[in-house]
């Protein structure tokens, strides 16, 4: 008994120091909480600060094969559709669920310059954090408008006028467990999509997202409750990078303006 307690100590001993030299990494606030302000890129393309080229061009590339951009929205359709984390729906509604696909072009309100809304948004690209509240900043070129939201992390809970109202982004509280900032959001209304191949929800959705910093990298992760839905949908995570550079720059609104809808051929009319 002895040694398997002596055992039991030496490894929760082993854990602990692992933990510490982890929360070591991470720069906090003046009330010990991990800094999660500033700048967030995707790491992989930097939007912020474009580079030119040799000819001074300045460019924003999407990987694609054969470096064509019209393989990239094809092959992210059939990656997008084929991905085997999906939210389950209810049988009942599995018919308008397909119907909204094959016809998202005209419906997924992202399309008609509507705010993808919570979480379809994703992770924050700028956080300015207080020790009463954190505003989530998000840049215009990643989601058609520039958003925000002004999230109370002073152990409030949703307010009931909150929860009988209705946003794109609905109304949402933080807290923080151990190193983990928890938002959870309601009172969203029922016309933003959850992805574009049709997934809806109802006035009832709740999104509960989680992030917590490692080093320069802000982990981000959402799950979503909807009685659409058999169970949960927790969304992929995402990570996104700190920015250090000085020079780059956060992109501000771009009005949106939809010009494709009208040309858009109905394969159901006949010339």
């Amino acid at each position: 008994m002895i040694f398997k307690r002596s055992l039991l100590l030496l490894f929760v001993g082993a854990i602990s120091g692992q933990a510490m030299a982890q929360s070591e990494d991470v720069p906090r606030t003046a009330d010990g909480r991990p800094d999660l302000s500033g700048y967030w890129s995707t790491g992989g393309i930097n939007f912020g600060n474009p580079q030119p080229d040799a000819d001074g061009v300045v460019a924003m590339n999407l990987p694609a094969r054969d470096n064509d951009i019209g393989n990239f929205e094809k092959d992210f359709a059939v990656l997008e559709r084929s991905h085997p984390n999906k939210p389950l729906y209810r049988p009942e509604y599995w018919e308008t669920i397909q119907d909204n696909d094959w016809n998202g072009l005209t419906r997924d309100p992202a399309f008609r310059c509507m705010p993808q809304g919570v979480p379809r948004m994703g992770p924050p690209h700028k956080i300015v954090q207080t020790p009463t509240e954190i505003i989530f900043l998000y840049e215009a070129r990643f989601n058609d408008q520039a958003a925000y939201r002004i999230i109370p992390v002073d152990g409030r809970e949703h307010h009931p006028l909150q929860v009988a109202d209705t946003t794109w982004l609905g109304y949402s509280v933080g807290h923080w467990e151990g190193d983990t900032l928890v938002v959870e959001t309601v009172g969203f209304n029922d016309q933003s999509w959850i992805g574009w191949p049709g997934y809806i929800h109802t006035w009832d959705m709740k999104v509960t997202e989680r992030l917590h910093r490692e080093g320069d990298t802000l982990h981000w992760i959402a799950t979503v409750e909807d009685p659409m839905l058999l169970e949960p949908w927790t969304m992929d995570p995402i990570e996104r990078k700190h920015v250090t550079d000085p020079d780059a720059f956060f992109w501000g609104a771009v009005p949106c303006e939809e010009r494709d809808a009208e040309h858009i051929v109905d394969p159901n009319v006949r010339g």
